[in-house]
């Protein structure tokens, strides 16, 4: 049986090309399947494995590297090109620097000694959460500093701040040691081949043991300067700013001597740090400029996110007009979040760029509409594993990427949690129906409820619960886990509709008419939108009418129009697609008496 490697989408012509067979028999044969299809068209894995398994291939699914890491691969061969430029077009740059090292051993309060800021009391719990960027000058230059949380949740924004330095300060408690994250800090670092200067702080206390460190640095393959290796090692107490200007003396002479340069005339690259979405600004994205220079003004593209830059701020909130290499800057123009760790770069304009826009948010919305109706259908299939079903919203994307990355590692017995939906930004009204019908907590990290959310949750007796601090909220969700691992979940379904007609179709419901082949509908019920046995879209029956009158339920072989409110994306249900009706048994354990 020959094998057949798929992507989660491929276009119909590079399937025909992996069949070894015409594009016109392909879509011959998807046509046959249900599937009416033109050459350039995307289909999913389900539906391209299921063809490829009815011609007796052996379906394999093609792995994705990690994101980030092949955002990072795509700017170093971008940077590359400044290598072989002319030493005429490169100009020093300010060095890029971040401080990694193990929670409470005093990152952030070196960095508000540093800046002379009070940023540990604007953090939840002591611990930074969010990526940020900011500049100070020390000896007359410039450093770049790139702030990363310290906590183990965020392990992917922490490789992410030690993709994008130049110089790593690895700060060590002295009386404290090295722990598990200032071993998995050396192990990015050497992964990245990143310069870096060791920093033993709380050296004022009595504790302190700086040469037990040193051993210890020892034993990891890392030989600082007195232990017979070339690593600068500065003693510093951040609270009591001592040896603070030494430590920055030690970066900037580590920087001359990597001597960073790069071309400011080119058309500006760079690297996005975080993005979230204001409520009066729309999406806002913080980047660090790694070569050229970004203007007001630019087309700019940063993954499936496009626009023109209408506004630009430096770290202090100051509008500026252009960025430049090394420099943190924060861009409003986007017309959706750009991915945190994506590349953002200038395009020049063109009469393709219209076009180029059109496609990718096409493409997006397509590819996101199924991804989220697949992640809904998988959250209700039965599995061998009792699943807590969540809903949960936060406040950027990088703090998203570390509640997703650390829920999906959560495990209770045989007990596990399922994502129904994530996203960034407030608690919204849909936010809250998914919950409803999908029988899942609701989860804010960091984010607020919208007025017509609040609304909604008192009517559908769903309580968002919130959160500003990463291991209370993980907490909230064992103690969750651990009461349902004798709870069982049951569905019980009522009755099926077929379309015979579509009446109206609005934003978020349409008005369908139908015979009900199968039980009865209930008005009130939730409903699950089906074409050829795949679910195509979930909703609930508000409304419902025999004739003009106004009935609460249909009974089998009767007639009847309903209205179909969408929770999620709003199916385009067609004629002869089926509706299923059904309720989720109070056994179960989403929004109900048991929480």
């Amino acid at each position: 049986m020959p094998k057949i490697k798929l992507p989660e989408t491929i276009t119909v012509k590079e399937f025909a090309e992996r069949l070894d067979k015409s594009v016109s028999d392909t879509i011959k044969i998807l046509m046959d399947n249900g599937f009416l299809v033109t050459i350039n068209e995307e289909i999913d894995f389900d539906t391209a494995a299921i063809i490829a398994e009815d011609l007796d291939f052996k379906v394999e699914k093609e792995t994705v590297g990690n994101k980030t890491e092949d955002s990072f691969s795509q700017l170093i061969e971008l940077l590359n090109e400044e290598k072989t430029a002319p030493d005429s077009q490169l100009r020093k740059r300010p060095v890029v620097v971040t401080i990694l090292g193990h929670v409470d051993h005093g990152k952030t309060t070196l960095l508000d000694t540093i800046r002379r800021t009070k940023v540990a009391e604007q953090e939840s719990g002591g611990i930074t959460q969010h990526i940020t960027a900011y500049q100070v000058q020390a000896k007359g230059k410039t450093i770049t500093f790139v702030d990363t949380p310290g906590h183990e949740a965020f392990q992917k924004m922490r490789a992410r701040g030690a993709g994008i330095a130049d110089i790593a300060i690895v700060i060590i408690a002295a009386d404290d040691g090295i722990k598990p994250q200032t071993k998995e800090v050396l192990s990015q670092i050497k992964k990245n081949n990143i310069p870096f200067v060791v920093c033993l702080n709380k050296i004022d206390k009595p504790g302190a043991n700086p040469e037990k460190v040193k051993g210890q640095l020892a034993e990891e393959e890392v030989l600082v300067e007195g232990w017979g290796g070339k690593v600068p090692i500065v003693e510093i107490s951040a609270k009591q700013n001592k040896n603070i200007d030494e430590l920055l003396e030690t970066v900037l002479l580590v920087a001359e001597i990597e001597n960073f340069k790069a071309d400011f005339g080119r058309s500006g690259i760079g690297l996005i740090l975080e993005s979230h979405l204001d409520k009066q600004r729309g999406p806002v994205a913080t980047a660090i400029v790694k070569s050229g220079t970004i203007k007001k003004g630019d087309l700019v593209i940063a993954g499936s996110s496009l626009g023109r830059i209408r506004l630009m701020e430096d770290f202090q909130g100051k509008t500026i007009d252009e960025a430049t290499p090394s420099m943190p800057v924060t861009i409003l123009g986007f017309d959706k979040l750009p991915p945190a760790g994506s590349i953002v770069k200038v395009i020049h304009k063109d009469k393709s760029f219209a076009k180029q826009k059109k496609t990718f948010l096409e493409k997006e919305t397509s590819i996101g509409r199924t991804s989220s109706l697949k992640r809904i259908e998988q959250s209700l299939s039965t599995e061998k594993y009792k699943k807590l079903n969540i809903v949960v919203k936060a406040d950027t994307q990088g703090s998203l990427e570390a509640v997703e990355q650390i829920l999906t590692n959560l495990a209770v017995e045989d007990v596990i949690v399922k994502i129904v939906k994530s996203g960034v930004g407030q608690i919204t009204e849909s936010d809250v129906l998914l919950a409803k019908i999908s029988n899942a907590f609701l989860y804010g990290f960091r984010v607020s409820l919208s007025a017509t959310a609040a609304e909604v949750q008192e009517k559908e007796n769903v309580k968002p619960r919130f959160f500003d601090v990463i291991y209370h909220f993980v907490e909230d969700v064992q103690d969750e886990m651990k009461k349902i691992v004798t709870v069982q979940e049951e569905r019980i379904d009522h009755g099926t509709l077929k379309i015979l007609a579509i009446f109206r179709t609005s934003k978020k419901e349409m008005i369908v008419g139908g015979r009900v082949t199968k039980g009865k509908l209930i008005k009130g019920d939730q409903l699950e939108a089906k074409r050829n046995d795949e679910i195509i879209g979930l909703g609930r029956l508000t409304q419902m009418k025999k004739g003009k009158d106004d009935v609460s339920e249909s009974t089998e072989g009767e007639e009847c129009g309903i209205t179909f409110e969408a929770v999620g994306p709003l199916p385009k249900i067609k004629e002869d697609d089926e509706i299923y009706s059904f309720t989720i048994s109070p056994k179960s354990i989403g929004n109900n008496e048991t929480k």
